[in-house]
């Protein structure tokens, strides 16, 4: 169960769930920076849930709690049977994606599409909340191609909320189903956080979270506690967390009031040190779990040959614990005013 840390909404700071990134290994990472920041799976269809390897796709570590799984899917019975098998293996929330707009989301009926189907995502949030005793949880758009925002996200709010969701994340932007790409998608329509505060507003007692274009800890926060009064519950991070993941190290101190789990970027290779041995052990290799490092020490003299090696070195068959070492001995533990 997702739950509320030290009085804090269970959803003030979250990485958002992103494709080909945040796997197993990335969020057992991003756990070492952070211990009070809610983690998500990348999204995974009902079928792959239902019909596939499921150790394989939606296993994790108990280390990496508190985690939530993101669902793609659109038949509130496959949802349901989906999300009782995320809850018995140990998920504390469930979350419908309802915001993802490439083809084959589309061509598939879920993601971004469904802001045109409130009623059926409904359905589907009623199906999961009957199944499941965890969390239901909803991340969207404020609506697609020509559909008013305003309309659009009311209606479906009232309908997710009609059917008992417990939050709801919004990614601050429209999705173009056509003409554009998943990634021109992220970038190109204009945020509206204006949006997103007046949803809140008119909802007071739903959590709402916001998603979307947020580069770093102090724009994140000020939109927790803006000038207008409109406070939201919570604040999602993505790319930004992803590229920078350094940032990551301040969540705790800067929006829980917590002491940070590491010092520095340094302390934060030492505590994922014993993963990475870990998984070595079990025959991983070391570019599955470094992949997502490299961005770990911008701004630091030394941080691109640390890059540089890690990418050619650390992909080699023979990489260990002592390609991460040399990689991190090109390091200084000096900031740099510009980054290297």
């Amino acid at each position: 169960m997702v739950e509320k840390t030290s009085g804090f909404s269970p959803w003030r700071f979250s990485i958002a769930p992103m494709m080909d990134w945040t796997d197993r290994h990335c969020r057992a990472f991003h756990r070492t920076l952070s211990a009070r920041a809610l983690l998500y799976t990348e999204m995974v269809t009902t079928g792959a849930v239902l019909h596939g390897p499921r150790e394989r796709l939606i296993g994790f570590d108990a280390g990496e709690h508190p985690v939530a799984i993101q669902l793609g899917g659109s038949d509130p019975a496959d949802l349901a049977s989906a999300a009782r098998i995320a809850e018995e293996f140990g998920y504390r929330e469930v979350n419908l994606n309802v915001g993802c707009p490439s083809d084959r989301v589309q061509d598939g009926r879920f993601g971004a599409c469904l802001m045109r189907e409130p009623a059926l995502v409904g359905d589907c949030v009623a199906a999961m909340k009957a199944a499941v005793s965890v969390p239901v949880t909803v991340k969207c758009r404020i609506g697609v191609d020509d559909q008013d925002p305003d309309a659009a996200l009311d209606a479906l709010t009232a309908s997710v909320r009609a059917a008992g969701v417990d939050a709801l994340i919004v990614h601050a932007r429209k999705a173009w189903l056509k003409g554009l790409s998943p990634k021109e998608n992220r970038d190109i329509p204009p945020l509206d956080y204006g949006r997103v505060h007046r949803l809140k507003a008119a909802n007071p007692d739903l959590p709402v979270a916001l998603n979307g274009g947020l580069q770093d800890l102090a724009t994140a926060k000020a939109e927790l506690d803006p000038a207008d009064g409109i406070a939201l519950d919570g604040v999602m991070l993505g790319r930004a967390a992803y590229a920078e993941p350094s940032l990551l190290i301040g969540v705790d101190p800067d929006l829980f009031g917590a002491p940070a789990p590491v010092a520095d970027p340094f302390a934060a290779i030492e505590a994922y040190e014993p993963y990475i041995a870990r998984r070595l052990e079990e025959g991983l290799r070391l570019h599955a779990m470094t992949r997502h490092m490299l961005g770990l020490f911008n701004g630091r003299p030394g941080a691109r040959p640390y890059r540089r090696h890690l990418s050619v070195a650390g992909t080699r068959p023979d990489a260990g614990l002592h390609t991460l070492r040399e990689a991190v001995a090109f390091v200084s533990r000096e900031l740099a005013d510009a980054a290297a």
